[in-house]
């Protein structure tokens, strides 16, 4: 038996499965929001009991949404520790392997079907060229895979943090929103869902601004109304929702496509991934009708130097939310195979 976790900030998957050809089999598999449980290990008791299994788990493997260090992570917007050398013990698993939550969904797009994934652009796809997987959602994901062997090999990290560059004036005033004295503006700060808050919340407080200015030069002072532009929305679901009929919203959601396309754009340069660029998270599905009005490719093609290259890249959006699940068992299947071999 394996047992597989996907843990993020929002949501967290369970599953366990038989060890089978090609891929193991699930026999059950649940969804829990990360937020009403104090920790995880209450969280994994909880999945446990309830499929009736308290031994016999060969090996397990956890993605989880943080840096990992010594097989053990903090979630980055949670207080849980998930340690697998703990985890093995309290719950009697042969194994139990902790990787970076990038580091698990990028394992799992081998496992993808054609309906899992809408394309944005074509490209030309080279089959044994790195791919690129790079996910907005709570926060801002990041993995390459390169071949090796009949397989793929990861390379995770915290890509998400590296410095945002503007590329506009409008985005300029959300890196000016979000800096602080002494600190810094990374591209997970505006390539997330908080990220599209900090948007809508630069252009709204530009937006009055600009109305002040104009009250202010005409000598008047009109009744102000509350309008569509002007209120306050925290919430990213909600921004989403709201783009139908809020201009600021959906002007709010083109910056954010931008920001997106050129900074897989410039990952995409960084590994020269030939084999694909994919995006994964929360947020690319539920923007899928503005993604594909071409404001990504759009961002993700302008270069100086080396434009010509970009519509080679194929971009594919991952519509399949248990990604990281999938590359979970992989890697859990993976390691089960390594204890046998030393049986």
């Amino acid at each position: 038996m394996l047992l597989a976790g996907d843990i993020g900030g929002t949501k967290t998957l369970l599953a366990l499965a038989r060890r089978a050809s090609p891929t193991p089999e699930i026999v059950c598999e649940r969804r829990y929001p990360s937020r009403d449980w104090h920790e995880f290990p209450e969280l994994l008791r909880a999945f446990l009991d309830e499929a009736g299994v308290g031994s016999g788990i060969d090996a397990a493997c956890f993605g989880v949404a943080g840096p990992v260090e010594d097989n053990c992570a903090k979630v980055t917007y949670l207080p849980w520790i998930v340690d697998g050398k703990a985890l093995a013990e309290t719950f009697r698993l042969g194994q139990a392997v902790v990787v970076n939550d990038f580091t698990a969904a990028a394992q799992g797009v081998s496992a993808l079907q054609a309906d899992d994934l809408v394309t944005l652009q074509e490209g030309r796809t080279r089959a044994q060229s790195p791919r690129l997987l790079v996910g907005a959602g709570t926060g801002l994901g990041v993995a390459a895979l390169v071949p090796e062997g009949s397989g793929w090999r990861t390379i995770g990290g915290e890509g998400g943090h590296i410095g945002f560059a503007p590329a506009s004036e409008e985005q300029l005033a959300v890196w000016q929103h979000l800096q602080q004295p002494g600190g810094r503006v990374t591209a997970e700060n505006v390539i997330s869902g908080p990220g599209l808050a900090a948007i809508y919340e630069s252009l709204r407080k530009r937006a009055s601004v600009s109305v002040a200015a104009n009250v202010r030069e005409a000598g008047v002072m009109p009744e102000l109304k509350v309008s569509p532009g002007n209120t306050a929305i925290a919430d990213p679901a909600e921004i989403v929702a709201a783009v139908p009929s809020n201009p600021l919203a959906g002007r709010a959601l083109d910056l954010f496509i931008a920001a997106y396309g050129a900074f897989a754009g410039d990952l995409a340069l960084l590994f020269m991934a030939r084999g694909g660029v994919y995006l994964g998270g929360g947020i690319a599905p539920k923007i899928l009708p503005r993604l594909r009005e071409g404001g990504f490719v759009r961002a993700f093609r302008e270069r100086s130097a080396h434009a010509g290259l970009m519509p080679d890249f194929p971009i594919r959006v991952i519509t399949n939310e248990r990604l990281g699940l999938l590359g979970a068992l992989s890697i859990a299947a993976t390691h089960t195979n390594t204890l046998d071999s030393h049986q």
